[in-house]
């Protein structure tokens, strides 16, 4: 998840660097973020989390293709999904343990939906607002 981002943003990437980072974070993302969805019982909020993870990280990828630099903006970038992802699960395992029940992971998932699609918005922004500084 950090590997890509430092190497992109140090300028360390090699030839098939994106290729490598890209497709294993994609799969990544949609996997722990589907069956999230359904640990929380609530499988089309996991599958609306995937496709908007997926659809950040083409965002990025697209103003990349536009010449632009790779635009790592969140609030819900990789590493804030699983950052988020890694707490709700924690503390739906610690409210279980108790036996509190707390939807904590559908609360999270809650988080990553509207988080991604304030970063989707704020990425169209900046890539249009690029593009436009470009003419």
């Amino acid at each position: 998840m950090m590997d890509g981002l430092v190497a992109v943003e140090g300028g360390l990437k090699s030839n098939y660097g994106d290729l490598y980072n890209e497709i294993p974070d994609r799969i990544e993302d949609s996997i722990f973020l589907v069956c999230a969805g359904y640990a929380a019982h609530w499988p089309s909020l996991g599958w609306a989390c995937a496709v908007l993870a997926v659809f950040t990280a083409y965002l990025r990828a697209f103003g990349g293709s536009l010449g632009q630099a790779q635009d790592f903006c969140g609030p819900m970038a990789k590493p804030h999904r699983m950052f988020f992802l890694t707490v709700g699960c924690l503390l739906e395992t610690v409210a279980h343990l108790l036996g509190k029940p707390v939807p904590a992971l559908l609360i999270v998932l809650w988080i990553i939906v509207l988080g991604a699609i304030v970063t989707s918005v704020r990425r169209i922004l900046h890539t249009a607002k690029a593009s436009l500084s470009r003419s």
